[in-house]
């Protein structure tokens, strides 16, 4: 069966990877959540927060994937995006090794 691709906004994804991010090491802490809602109207923040928590985490990143697509970020637009997930990484001041493979993940799909 075929995932369905979805039709995020930028934002909307921005604040779907975040989450990913937030969530790497299995723990959103309340700072990190606190970060991601900040960028974002809620809601936006909640509609992304309950599709997130619904998907599988096998399914999040085909979801990623499938809709990095549909927008055509520049560099720039990528970088501002990875400083962003990077805040949240190190929110706790330490880059586990499962924030580390989600990074590196991360990096093959958005590039």
């Amino acid at each position: 069966m075929k995932t369905k691709k979805p039709n995020w906004t930028k934002s909307e994804l921005q604040v779907y990877i975040m989450l990913l991010c937030a969530n790497a090491d299995k723990t959103e802490t309340e700072e990190e959540l606190d970060m991601i809602q900040k960028k974002t109207s809620k809601k936006t923040f909640l509609k992304m927060h309950k599709k997130f928590h619904k998907h599988a985490s096998k399914k999040r990143l085909d979801k990623i994937e499938s809709c990095i697509d549909n927008h055509n970020y520049s560099q720039m637009e990528l970088a501002a995006f990875r400083r962003e997930m990077y805040k949240i990484f190190f929110s706790d001041c330490s880059f586990s090794m499962m924030e580390e493979r989600l990074d590196m993940t991360l990096d093959n799909i958005l590039y």
